[in-house]
């Protein structure tokens, strides 16, 4: 299936305990269905003394969150919205596929999928 969300997209969350946060999609974590969100559902991990941190300590990092439970930006409206996609077809077969709003704003840039032509 395409992704609707990708690294580097504003986002929002619309449920849970951080609703109404934006920020932006620093990773995609396949195993799940998750997504890592710039300064979203920090967490303090605890660190045992190693060579990479002497002291140990306690840091404050992101945590994951579910994928259903965000919503890209538009960047027209500056609201959460829904994703499509629109491709577009010339002599049957799909040169370019689009992520578009639900309004139809396109979101991040087109992505070519050009096939070659086989030589035999």
């Amino acid at each position: 299936m395409a992704a609707r969300i990708r690294k580097d997209d504003l986002v929002q969350v619309i449920s849970g305990e951080h609703r109404g946060a934006r920020g932006k999609v620093l990773r995609l974590v396949k195993d799940g269905d998750r997504v890592i969100i710039e300064g979203v559902n920090m967490v303090y991990k605890h660190l045992r003394p190693s060579r990479q941190a002497p002291q140990g300590g306690r840091v404050q990092r992101e945590a994951s969150i579910h994928i259903s439970n965000v919503l890209p930006v538009d960047p027209a409206t500056g609201k959460p919205t829904r994703v499509r996609f629109r491709t577009e077809v010339v002599n049957g077969k799909v040169v370019a596929k689009q992520r578009v709003s639900v309004k139809g704003t396109v979101l991040g840039d087109v992505k070519r999928h050009e096939r070659a032509a086989k030589t035999k």
